[in-house]
Order: structure tokens, then sequence, then C-alpha cells
């Protein structure tokens, strides 16, 4: 059975990267796998937060993230023949690529924000480190605002 890869944000990207992962798994038979990645807390400086502090606050992010996408899955099961979820904590261009590799994943599905290169080149981009990593197909679905032109 293929699968589909489908990194989500919960950003109003993410019901793109749902509603193309739903019919690209429905054409293929696949089974869909939804990812999210938490990212921890960026220090700011060495005084911002307390260690145990962060580790607090990373896992309240995964544990209602891990909520969210019990839900969507929930929303999707009757749509696809098989959906399950997943949740990581780190960096989500690298976790993306390699848990695509861990699962065999034979296409991965996730959204552009649609940021401009000054951003990209300040905050960095997911789906350009997705791109440039993975070993298998990615397809990028477009922001809201650039379909609709």
């Amino acid at each position: 059975m293929k699968t589909i890869l489908a990194p989500v944000d919960f950003s109003s990207a993410s019901r793109g990267v749902l509603a193309q992962s739903v019919t690209l798994a429905n054409s293929l038979r696949a089974r869909l796998v939804l990812l999210h990645v938490v990212q921890p807390p960026v220090f700011i400086n060495e005084y911002e937060m307390m260690l145990s502090e962060v580790a607090r606050v990373a896992a309240a992010q995964e544990k209602s993230a891990t909520r969210h996408l019990a839900r969507l899955e929930k929303a999707l099961a009757s749509r696809v023949s098989s959906v399950t979820h997943v949740c990581l904590l780190g960096s989500p261009a690298r976790l993306i690529v390699e848990h695509a590799k861990k699962i065999s994943a034979d296409y991965i599905v996730l959204g552009s924000h649609g940021h401009t290169a000054f951003h990209d080149l300040l905050v960095g981009s997911t789906a350009a480190g997705v791109l440039k990593h993975a070993k298998c197909p990615v397809v990028v679905v477009p922001p809201p605002a650039a379909r609709k032109k």
C-alpha cells in the first residue's frame, strides 16, 4: 500500500494540504499519515527561560497538537481508507524528511505559507528544506490567497 505523509501546522494552509492529501490518497488507494512537528521555544538569551520551563511549554504544545491531530484523524476517517497521526518535537524540515523515510512515504504533501524571500532568509522555509532533502516526490500546496488568482 502506498503512503502519503501530510505535515500540518494547523494554519489556514493546512486545509489545502488536507484536501490535496485526501484526493491523492484516494486516487492511489494509499494510507494517509498526518504529521505535526512541535518546535521547542527559541531562546532570546540565556536568562529568558529556564530549561525546565522550555520542557514544560514544549510538552503542553505537544499534548495540544496530539489532541488536534486526533480530531483531524477522526474527521478524515470516513474520507480515506486509512489515516493515522504522529506528533514529533524538533526541527520541522528535518523531522518531516526523516519521518517520510521511516514510513517509506511515496509522497509528501505540505503547504507553503507564501512568505517573502526576506522572511525565508531570516526564519527559513520548511517547504524549501523538505524539497531539498526529500527522497520522494513532494507536492507543495500554495497558500489560500495565492489560489484565488
